[in-house]
């Protein structure tokens, strides 16, 4: 029997005008979810947040990154943050993606693994300290008076079961 394909594409959205937020609400069904975007942000990065039903404005992100730039080599931790980072640029689309383990699963916290094109090689790890399914994710504009570039793509696949 061949194997299906692995990478399911849920929803594409291509931005025509800048835009504060894009959201992802529907991908029941798979066991994993792959986030990928390139994109600016006129603030220079942007947030990603998960929740169920609504997003999740609490303190309740972590992250672990590494960061390489070929002369320098950097490292990072946050806890109780209220998001994750998206790595964007104000000049350049930058090149990210998540992997989101298990979003579905009722009794375990959320984990990610990102890697990106951050101004070198970026890799990180987060954690939202929350057992409920993510049923809505979003990747939000950092600062109020900032948006995300028209131009930017953002893509969701859905990882079936193995």
């Amino acid at each position: 029997m061949a194997a299906g394909s692995t990478y399911t594409p849920l929803a594409t959205t291509t931005l025509g005008s800048n835009q504060t937020q894009v959201d992802f609400t529907s991908f029941g069904g798979y066991t994993d979810l792959i986030l990928v975007t390139n994109i600016k942000d006129s603030n220079g990065y942007a947030l990603l947040r998960v929740g169920n039903g609504s997003l999740d404005t609490g303190s309740n992100y972590s992250r672990t990154y590494l960061l390489g730039t070929g002369s320098a080599a950097i490292s990072s931790r946050t806890s109780n943050a209220t998001s994750w980072y998206v790595s964007a640029s104000a000049s350049v689309y930058e090149y990210n993606m998540h992997n989101i383990q298990n979003y579905a699963n009722n009794t375990t916290y959320k984990t990610t693994i990102e890697r990106a094109t951050a101004d070198g090689t970026y890799a990180g790890v987060n954690m939202w300290r929350s057992t409920s399914a993510i049923t809505v994710l979003s990747i939000i504009s950092a600062s109020a008076t900032a948006s995300l570039i028209a131009g930017s793509t953002f893509t969701l696949y859905g990882i079936a079961a193995a």
